[in-house]
């Protein structure tokens, strides 16, 4: 059997260990399935597929109103969905969540956008903060991030009081909450100070322009900045077994969600 790197103090053993040598990680090899799952996520660019499921979920949504195309709504709103697309989609809020219970639109949300400019801009942040983060913390804790702060984003979104909100920018702010945590955890001044600064940069932004969810930008901030600060307890740490279940789970609950609400929408409007 091929030999890996442990997971947790990266010394060379055999794929096969039931534990580490070394530190005493427990399965490091997973089984032998350990260097095949580190592979998998970096092929699958988790970052491209984002803006893939973003784009395409956008442009049905688009498809499900054609009215909307060629409706002129100014430039905050050129080639917006309408709220009905919305609600056949998944997006979220307090009436959503609390008054019919559609907790799982709080995921399906991360991926629906607003209008032409809601998706462009969101889609250029991941691109430029994904890759980043994948790097510092990997793949699967890339896709955790994303996930857990887009839920906690638009969970302080719906406590607030927001009636309806989607978007993926809960998610960026989680992501450049975990670059910040990760500069700080390493000592760089300069690396936190420039992602700290287009923090308060966007969060400036959210309050000069009409129609941002503000709250689901803080909470993802939050979301984001806890998730990374427990995955960079130690500095020297690598994905292992957690990481790899942890994102199994997220995918899952992702896919769930919008099968739920493909259902729902199908039982509403069969009933």
């Amino acid at each position: 059997m091929p030999a890996i790197l442990c997971p947790s103090c990266r010394k060379l053993i055999d794929s096969t260990e039931k534990r580490c040598p070394f530190c005493g990680q427990l399965r490091p090899g997973m089984w032998g399935f350990t260097s095949k799952l580190r592979r998998m996520g970096v092929e699958l660019d988790f970052s491209k597929l984002i803006v893939i499921v973003c784009v395409v979920l956008y442009v049905l949504s688009l498809l499900s109103e054609p009215a909307n195309i060629f409706r002129v709504q100014g430039m905050m709103n050129f080639l917006a969905p309408g709220r009905q697309a919305g609600f056949w989609f998944g997006m979220t809020g307090g009436v959503l969540v609390f008054d019919y219970g559609h907790w799982w639109t709080l995921i399906t949300a991360i991926y629906l956008h607003g209008n032409l400019l809601h998706i462009f801009f969101n889609m250029m942040w991941v691109r430029q903060l994904g890759p980043l983060v994948e790097d510092l913390f990997g793949p699967y804790r890339l896709f955790i991030i994303f996930t857990v702060a887009g839920v906690t984003g638009f969970l302080l979104s719906s406590f607030s009081g927001t009636a309806f909100t989607l978007g993926a920018s809960g998610s960026i702010f989680g992501l450049l909450a975990s670059a910040i945590v990760y500069g700080r955890r390493q000592g760089s001044a300069l690396f936190t100070r420039q992602f700290l600064q287009w923090a308060v940069i966007l969060f400036v932004f959210g309050l000069i322009f009409p129609n941002v969810d503000n709250w689901a930008h803080l909470g993802g901030f939050i979301g984001g900045y806890a998730t990374a600060y427990l995955f960079s307890r130690r500095l020297d740490s690598r994905e292992g077994l957690g990481a790899y279940l942890g994102a199994g789970i997220c995918a899952l609950l992702t896919v769930g969600a919008f099968v739920l609400q493909a259902w729902t929408m199908f039982s509403f409007y069969q009933g």
